[in-house]
């Protein structure tokens, strides 16, 4: 990679990784699922008026609009809004990964090769010790949230691989379109339409204005600036060469919410963070000479970090080949 493209990626990883204090600070005025639906409507409206929409079929648009749209944000903003630190959730969403590795193994039917079950070992090991400290030391709520919400990205991740989109960006766009409605019904419903009317109403106070601009920011920062850069770089290098920088989304979550918020990720809880990013990183990397070689256990089965990669961090994989 040139220098410019190395810092574009680094821009993007800044841009993802600042999302999760930036959440925490949209859902001070916004309740979670209206801030899902409000994110995914201006996405939406411009998306539908501008964008191509996928050659896929409708059922596989929806499908990967309600896992990667809906449950993967709607279970994050609650787990942060129920208490998990954003830098904390950075680091536990990592658990896609290796959710992602198991379920397109059974449901794809990919064979896992060692170098991924290794990598998945380390990181539901570091998931389990954060868990388990978590409930010691706070709320076990927000982190069982929070892991709902890596579950629903990774069903996502699966749904997308199965619908092997011509243009990967145009369906991350598209699938803005699922959310909103089933999202302002949820919030309707669950939240209450005083919750939203109070939110709404005071939407141009000044009190107000600081969600405003990081809900501003979901839209416009953190899914087009990072997905339209991620996608060009996507196009003109290997994704092996460019999936490795979305390691540093939680590197970047974690000290933007020290920055934010002054949250200071106890020692267990950092040591276990850096074993659940260390195993999905090294799930996810194919060794050169074993690949140049042509391994077939490597060449079979596609890395979960290699093509599209989410603004929450890890990438899901490449869509499937049809045969």
């Amino acid at each position: 990679m040139t220098v410019r493209d190395r810092l574009l990626a680094l821009v993007v990883a800044v841009c993802w990784g600042v999302n999760f204090p930036v959440t925490a600070i949209a859902l001070e005025h916004f309740p979670p699922f209206l801030l899902v639906a409000l994110r995914f409507t201006l996405l939406a409206v411009p998306t539908v008026l501008l964008v191509p929409r996928p050659a896929i079929p409708w059922s596989r648009l929806l499908l990967v609009g309600a896992t990667l749209g809906m449950l993967q944000f709607a279970f994050l903003y609650l787990g942060i809004a129920a208490g998990m630190p954003s830098g904390l959730a950075s680091l536990v969403l990592q658990a896609s990964a290796p959710f992602t590795v198991v379920i397109a193994g059974v449901w794809l039917r990919e064979r896992i090769t060692r170098r991924q079950a290794v990598g998945i070992g380390i990181a539901v090991v570091g998931l389990v010790v954060i868990a388990g400290h978590r409930s010691q030391v706070a709320a076990l709520l927000p982190v069982v949230l929070t892991l709902c919400g890596a579950l629903g990205w990774a069903i996502g991740n699966v749904a997308v691989r199965r619908a092997a989109p011509p243009n990967p960006l145009h369906l991350t766009l598209w699938m803005s379109i699922v959310a909103p409605v089933p999202m302002l019904a949820l919030s309707f419903v669950v939240e209450g339409p005083a919750r939203i009317g109070e939110s709404l109403g005071s939407v141009l106070t000044l009190e107000a204005l600081p969600s405003v601009l990081c809900l501003l920011y979901l839209v416009l920062i953190a899914s087009l600036v990072g997905y339209g850069i991620w996608t060009r770089l996507l196009s003109v290098y290997p994704s092996a060469t460019v999936a490795p920088f979305s390691m540093l989304v939680p590197v970047v979550g974690v000290l933007a919410s020290w920055l934010a918020f002054g949250e200071v990720p106890d020692t267990v809880e950092l040591v276990a963070g850096v074993a659940v990013v260390g195993g999905v990183l090294y799930a996810s990397r194919v060794p050169r000479a074993r690949a140049a070689e042509g391994d077939p256990e490597e060449a079979r089965v596609d890395p979960p970090g290699s093509v599209a990669v989410t603004e929450t961090g890890t990438a899901p994989p490449r869509p499937a080949v049809r045969r």
